[in-house]
């Protein structure tokens, strides 16, 4: 990761944190000029703070004195509590609304002791470093704007190899996408290889799904094959201007979308990659959720062919195969 591009996230996060909690003070000031009362309430929280804290120094009796402390504080706060919302308001009014609640805009978190960079930074990182021109559509690919009607409900068995519709396919592959997301921390869950045509909608379920990961505080990281695979084998080689952060972070990235698989240059290095990603991942479920999704227009038969059995057979046993068929439906309306 380019230092600038860290340094810039920081100073953009310490501007939203610090316009939130002016964005909150300008709220207080408004909310306190309308009801005074809230005033006088935290005056006398804090008085009645003060006090308990000189009588605790000075006598044995410290318990009695923290009850009655706890008594006069709950009063109090259900009093401003009730104010509040004779206004139409609540006590998260008073506060800052920050983007992130973990890390409260500042980008890192606590976590066993120690400070690690919380997953909304991480994203940043990934959508300026990895996913910018791959997922540029997330603000209208979702599930809000998917459209089964674009499928036929045509069976032809001929035509599309199935004795179900396109249209009943997808509803399966949608319904799987869903329960996919629903136990998306559950490590028995599969990973998804989405398998068909150019043009069935494929990349767009996937961002679909990354969306709604999203939501989950989770990080999503999109690759293509070639990409993705060039960019590790230029981090191998320690070649000019190399993202030196590219395996860890495919090896960490909660979800992993792999679009176009099959359409990279193969040899056995790239084979040994590969493997190395897609078994790593699987391993990491011991210890952290860690999911991946591998759109392709190859089938089974031609990952056989391709690829060698050890690849062949982690997709086989661990990944929910999704058959898309039907129709180009990219120059229809959806």
């Amino acid at each position: 990761m380019d230092s600038t591009t860290l340094s810039d996230l920081k100073r953009i996060y310490e501007q939203k944190r610090r316009k939130a909690i002016q964005d909150a003070e300008i709220r207080k000031k408004e909310i306190y000029h309308k009801l005074p009362r809230l005033s006088e309430i935290d005056a006398e929280l804090s008085k009645a703070s003060l006090s308990s804290a000189m009588q605790i120094l000075k006598s044995s009796q410290s318990s009695l004195t923290i009850s009655n402390l706890k008594k006069i504080s709950d009063t109090l706060q259900k009093e401003k509590i009730e104010l509040l919302q004779k206004e139409g308001k609540t006590l998260e009014d008073l506060s800052p609304i920050f983007s992130c609640s973990k890390c409260k805009d500042t980008g890192y978190i606590e976590k066993n002791g120690k400070t690690e960079m919380c997953t909304c930074l991480k994203q940043e990182i990934f959508n300026i470093e990895y996913n910018k021109s791959n997922m540029g559509n997330l603000e209208k690919e979702n599930f809000s704007t998917f459209r089964l009607n674009v499928y036929s409900d045509e069976i032809n068995p001929q035509k599309y190899k199935s004795n179900i519709s396109p249209r009943e396919n997808m509803q399966r592959i949608e319904k799987i996408a869903k329960n996919f997301i629903s136990h998306f921390d559950d490590p028995e869950q599969k990973n998804l290889i989405f398998m068909g045509n150019s043009g069935l909608g494929k990349t767009f379920l996937s961002n679909c799904i990354a969306n709604e990961i999203l939501k989950l505080g989770k990080t999503v990281l999109y690759q293509t094959a070639p990409v993705m695979l060039n960019d590790i084998i230029n981090c191998l080689f320690d070649k000019p201007n190399c993202n030196k952060n590219i395996i860890e972070n495919l090896l960490s990235a909660n979800l992993l979308i792999i679009d176009d698989f099959g359409t990279e240059s193969v040899n056995n290095m790239k084979f040994t990659e590969i493997f190395n990603i897609l078994n790593t991942r699987l391993l990491n479920q011991n210890r952290k959720i860690t999911k991946t999704i591998i759109s392709t227009n190859l089938n089974l038969q031609n990952i056989y062919s391709i690829y060698d059995e050890r690849i062949a057979s982690r997709i086989v046993g661990y990944y929910e195969i999704c058959k898309f068929f039907g129709d180009d439906i990219r120059f229809q309306k959806i």
